[in-house]
């Protein structure tokens, strides 16, 4: 965000002291656009806020000042006997405390009522690694389908987020490399592209639909795919392979084991998936040994 937009805010919100929550949304939205945060992280802190606002508003509550920590507590006590699991409540957290901490920051609040809410603890499931026969199967199943095939090639063989994917230009793809674009705080890097993505992405772009628009891969009609259009058609190609548990991101998984397993330095790896600290990548070791000792070993992609 600029520095005058930045005070442009500031001004039009500490103006009015009673300044309302939704309004505070809409600013707080604006300022992630502007700082180029991930459109499908926009996207849920919008909708955690929205909820939260809507949550206070029903108490009486629309004035920014008004808002206590035992509010959000509330709030947070009701999403647990509405049925969220304490992985969901926790992302819930992170969007209030960014929230706040964006009102303060600004200096329309002094005191911070969700600087102390405490994220409830829960057991983080170790990666999923596609094993060698599902792998082959979800190739399989999908080679027909040119479009979708170059989208899990592209996954298991360079390891991109799901949000980088979606976000590709033709402009990014070239003979032997691919450029991730920075986003967030992350910044550009390439990843070399072996044979199997180029052939892949060749026979995509062969029968790419005729459109103005730039990015690698839309829809029949021209239309940019969207996130939860590739997540949509991957899941539906893993229950056609008869992949149980498995998401997008375990693609990602999938990648960072089989170079460990090859031998590929974690400083390589750690660069190629744009991981912010190295320590992110050893966490895959253990998984990769535990692997090794029950003789499942992961087949060159």
């Amino acid at each position: 965000m600029t520095k005058n937009l930045s005070s442009c805010i500031i001004g039009s919100m500490n103006s009015d002291k009673t300044a309302n929550l939704a309004s505070a949304r809409e600013q707080f939205v604006k300022y992630l656009t502007d700082n180029r945060r991930a459109h499908a992280t926009i996207l849920a802190y919008s909708k955690d806020i929205e909820q939260l606002v809507a949550f206070l508003s029903a108490m009486g509550k629309k004035a920014i000042t008004e808002v206590e920590k035992a509010d959000l507590e509330g709030f947070l006590k009701k999403l647990s006997a509405d049925g969220y699991t304490p992985k969901s409540l926790s992302r819930k957290i992170n969007s209030i405390k960014t929230f706040y901490r964006f009102l303060k920051n600004q200096n329309f609040i002094t005191v911070n009522p969700a600087a102390e809410i405490s994220h409830p603890k829960y057991e983080t499931k170790p990666p999923r690694i596609l094993s060698k026969m599902e792998y082959r199967a979800l190739r399989d199943a999908c080679r027909s389908d040119i479009r979708t095939h170059a989208i899990v090639e592209l996954f298991l063989q360079t390891g991109i987020r799901i949000g980088e994917l979606a976000a590709l230009k033709l402009e990014d793809i070239s003979e032997k490399e691919l450029t991730i674009r920075p986003a967030e705080s992350h910044p550009e890097r390439t990843i070399p592209v072996n044979k199997a993505a180029k052939v892949a992405l060749d026979k995509w772009l062969s029968i790419r639909p005729k459109t103005n628009g730039v990015s690698l891969f839309v829809t029949k009609t021209g239309r940019p795919l969207l996130v939860r259009n590739i997540r949509t058609t991957i899941d539906r190609y893993f229950k056609i392979a008869g992949i149980e548990n498995a998401k997008v991101n375990d693609l990602r998984h999938t990648f960072i084991a089989h170079h460990l397993s090859s031998g590929t330095p974690l400083t390589v790896i750690s660069q190629l998936v744009g991981h912010k600290r190295l320590a992110t990548t050893e966490k895959y070791l253990d998984l990769v040994k535990e692997k090794a000792t029950a003789n499942v070993k992961l087949e060159e992609l």
